[in-house]
């Protein structure tokens, strides 16, 4: 590579940081400002993919948004009829790249919880059943989801309206989750079944009857069965 096209390529990337920095919503920015609430020492990252009804977005503290997201709340830009908290993100959490969280009622993620890329989370699906009537006209029921606090929500995973996921839950990559899932409980497939669930005074169990030992939290003596029973 000729010196004048290494010169260019390195003032390309040195400008795009640049701007990735200089776009990134952070507290005291104009654009956050429009958010219901964007926490402190949260930043959603530039560019994003769709930013909707943002007012009815509220985002805790420390929580890190990846770049290409798609934040939404309502059916288009013009939607007046928006919920006061519709899409609702706690502290702590990180939220993978091209990550799609669209609210329609409510979609709760709590403390602590981290996705993969390429997720996706809907709490409003579509009809079919009118046969004169396009698909994507038949607007599905609202069916609020919880994402509790703790969990993982692996690569490429789908969170279906009406999903209730529970504390400290994996969802392995590339599942599809409807229904409820139960504390602590290792999940994966399409549809999702348990693949591993934490009994307590045992450990993780698999239903063949693997069993995984405990590991306690650094520094505790006590039982996670005491700290943290299941269910």
């Amino acid at each position: 590579m000729k010196r004048r096209q290494r010169w260019a390529n390195s003032c390309v990337h040195a400008m795009w940081q640049r701007v990735q920095r200089a776009g990134e919503i952070v507290p005291g920015t104009r654009a956050a400002e429009e958010f219901g609430r964007l926490g402190e020492g949260s930043s959603i990252g530039f560019p994003a993919a769709t930013l909707m009804g943002v007012r009815s977005i509220h985002v805790g503290e420390r929580t890190l948004i990846g770049r290409h997201v798609t934040l939404s709340v309502g059916y288009g830009p013009g939607d007046s009829a928006l919920p006061e908290r519709g899409l609702v993100i706690g502290d702590r959490c990180v939220v993978g790249a091209r990550t799609s969280l669209t609210a329609h009622s409510s979609i709760l993620v709590e403390d602590d919880v981290w996705f993969g890329q390429d997720v996706f989370v809907s709490d409003a699906s579509h009809g079919y059943q009118e046969l004169g009537v396009p698909i994507g006209r038949q607007l599905g029921a609202h069916q609020p989801v919880v994402v509790g606090a703790g969990s993982w929500i692996g690569h490429g995973a789908i969170i279906l309206p009406g999903s209730v996921i529970g504390r400290n839950v994996v969802v392995a990559a590339g599942s599809v989750v409807r229904g409820t899932v139960e504390d602590h409980a290792v999940v994966g497939g399409s549809p999702v079944r348990v693949l591993r669930r934490y009994e307590a005074g045992l450990g993780w169990l698999t239903p063949g009857g693997d069993l995984r030992p405990v590991r306690h939290p650094p520094g505790s003596s006590a039982p996670i069965a005491q700290a943290h029973p299941a269910g």
